[in-house]
């Protein structure tokens, strides 16, 4: 076999193995509801933070955990655990997408969180239309 064969098959077989770890490795989109059902496996769940409860974060105790309580689009509420610090401008977030998997007693442990927070360009449209 000719060596540029063999390196096409080499490159073949890379790109096939990166496919399918990305495909193990993807998660779906869900609400509450049907990530609590289904305890273990890894959900991206879309809502927004409940500002009526308590947010928690001590980095005296421990610096990589944040909680709250999250709604989701259908209006179900869990408890969040976020494996990280609390981000800047966490309260004035307009929507989350938390990227983890619930636990049987009801929560949800996030290993990560995408936040949209207000745009600074929303806040001059308000200011140039009043």
């Amino acid at each position: 076999m000719k060596r540029s064969h063999i390196i096409a098959i080499a490159l073949i077989a890379v790109a096939i193995a990166a496919l399918v770890s990305s495909l193990y490795d993807s998660s779906t989109y869900a609400d509450l509801e049907e990530a609590l059902a289904n305890p273990g496996t890894e959900y991206h769940v879309v809502g927004t933070l409940d500002r009526s409860a308590e947010i928690v974060y001590e980095p005296s105790r421990n610096a990589s955990l944040t909680e709250f309580t999250m709604v989701d689009l259908e209006g179900n509420t869990c408890r969040v655990k976020l494996a990280k610090a609390k981000p800047t401008d966490f309260e004035r977030s307009e929507r989350l997408v938390l990227i983890g998997e619930a636990t049987s007693d009801g929560e949800f442990h996030a290993r990560d969180m995408l936040m949209k927070c207000p745009s600074k360009y929303n806040e001059e449209n308000r200011m140039v239309g009043a």
